[in-house]
């Protein structure tokens, strides 16, 4: 049996906090199946050292080039797309850098702090000619695309009636330094631009992506929201969402203060309800119950052992970039622009600024 000559697309990873971790350990596993041989070229940390010891425990199998600086990651010859981990308040800094290296950029949510900036963002992108996307992985999980068959083909719920989604994590303000990329507001800290970006995607899948809402014009939502704040940022945030011309409404929240239950999404419908759970966090789903009468289903998502779904991203961007698309349409960019503009809506409201804002 010939073996497949898989095509090649060469990283460099800016920044070897946890998110890049995950990201380069599912990218190198082994997988059969896999469309394109991932191959992490370059990794720009704060020190050579750090970058050699986050090689040796996550991509192990891989000979990257180490960098103690960003600009030599853009500037690698070798280097095909840059992947940008680091805290968000850097997003626009990092990935203007590897745009202007020629290079083309997957950059971690939220995309930049704020909507004015991902415009800039998206402009400096359009203008050189190179591929931007922000890495919602969420997106992209297998899940997802059953779901939406479910509710948007089959319609099996019928009318859809109120959507809740809630992301938790127990690490309360004040377990934490004050120095915490989730308490310091210098860093965007907060619990609204880390966690509950998910939720507001979950409620953009289920009722912006709906037929009948596009058919209708994709009016905004009408929005309230409340914040609970600790150090002039987020610990807890509620957002609500009348989807009008629906007759629908999205009841997103997020904190820092409890665990989350695995069951994190339910979505109700004239018919009945489907269920979304996660065996750790709802950015990573792991199955979905229908509970509906004369019918009842569950979806499990299949991924590769060990692996825990960032490579389902990584691919649908390796198929961009070989068919010369610059735009991925699971996570487009005027998407991304106006979730922002929704995070930057719900913080105006709540008098949450950040240092950035004032730029």
């Amino acid at each position: 049996m010939e073996s497949r000559e898989l095509p090649v697309l060469r990283w460099g990873i800016v920044g070897c906090g946890l998110i890049s971790s995950w990201f380069v350990a599912d990218l190198v596993l082994p997988r059969p199946e896999a469309p394109t041989n991932h191959v992490i070229q370059a990794l720009g940390s704060s020190s050579v050292s750090k970058g050699h010891s986050f090689a040796e425990k996550h991509c192990p199998s891989q000979h990257p080039s180490i960098y103690a600086s960003y600009e030599d990651v853009y500037n690698d010859p070798e280097v095909d797309i840059v992947y940008v981990g680091t805290p968000h308040v850097f997003h626009l800094q990092n990935a203007l850098g590897a745009i202007k290296g020629g290079k083309h950029v997957l950059v971690e949510k939220p995309m930049t702090i704020n909507a004015r900036d991902a415009e800039i963002l998206i402009s400096a992108a359009k203008e050189k000619g190179v591929f931007l996307m922000e890495a919602l992985w969420t997106r992209f999980n297998p899940l997802v695309a059953h779901l939406q068959r479910l509710l948007h083909k089959e319609r099996i719920l019928g009318p859809l009636r109120r959507v809740f989604i809630d992301f938790s994590l127990h690490m309360p303000f004040s377990s934490l330094p004050t120095t915490s990329r989730a308490v310091d507001p210098s860093l965007g800290a907060g619990a609204l631009l880390d966690i509950g970006i998910y939720t507001l995607t979950w409620a953009a899948l289920i009722l912006d992506s709906h037929p009948d809402h596009i058919a209708a014009g994709s009016p905004p939502p009408s929005m309230a929201s409340s914040m609970s704040l600790s150090n002039g940022v987020d610990e807890t945030t509620a957002i609500l969402l009348n989807y009008k011309d629906l007759g629908c409404q999205a009841i997103c929240t997020c904190t820092y203060t409890s665990p989350g239950k695995k069951e994190f999404c339910r979505i109700e419908g004239e018919k009945g309800e489907i269920v979304i759970g996660a065996p750790i966090a709802a950015s990573s789903p792991g199955w979905l119950e229908v509970r509906v009468s004369g019918r009842e289903e569950r979806i499990d998502v299949e991924r590769v052992e060990g692996a825990k779904g960032f490579y389902f991203e990584a691919d649908a961007v390796a198929e961009d970039l070989k068919a010369g698309r610059l735009e991925n349409d699971v996570c487009p960019l005027g998407e991304s622009l106006r979730v922002l503009g929704l995070m930057d809506l719900v913080r105006k409201m709540n008098k949450l600024k950040y240092p950035q804002d004032e730029d």
